[in-house]
């Protein structure tokens, strides 16, 4: 349930900005989306008109991608049928950014955090290659299908 300093918006928006009603001020994803990284010093490795990919700061392998809607969606549990075509879409990005990497896709991991385990609530798929190289602790944190880490095809399959 989202609090009263943040907006679930249910629907796609092309376009966020700070006037943006989807724009939670607090959220320091909102604030990657809203301005392409620059005042948050953030490398962008992709971006659209819907979604935001970049590298997650605290990286549980070589390659540790998050992938962001730009509007605001607090987390994977309130997702709706509305929102498969954007799920699939940020799935389908961090797919084409690990291929570019040259990376087999047989060891990315693709999932979310579940609530209530998760440090940031803006929606964000954690794509992490190469997985065999994943420390112990990261396996344990980003394991697929347990209470606090689900898989993308998890997420897909309610929606």
């Amino acid at each position: 349930m989202a609090s009263s300093s943040e907006t679930v918006i249910e629907s796609p928006k092309t376009t966020l900005d700070s006037t943006d009603s989807s724009f939670v001020s607090s959220c320091i994803f909102c604030k990657i989306a809203a301005n392409g990284g620059q005042t948050t010093n953030t490398s962008i490795l992709y971006q659209d008109d819907e979604i935001v990919a970049f590298p997650d700061i605290k990286p549980a392998a070589k390659h540790h991608t998050l992938i962001i809607p730009k509007q605001h969606i607090l987390n994977a549990k309130v997702l709706t049928s509305e929102h498969k075509a954007l799920v699939q879409k940020m799935l389908d990005t961090g797919k084409r950014l690990m291929q570019e990497q040259g990376i087999p896709l047989d060891d990315v991991r693709y999932g979310f955090h579940w609530p209530p385990f998760y440090s940031i609530g803006h929606l964000h798929l954690h794509v992490i290659a190469p997985v065999s190289e994943m420390s112990f602790l990261s396996k344990l944190v980003f394991k697929p299908n347990t209470w606090w880490f689900v898989t993308s095809d998890y997420v897909m399959s309610r929606l």
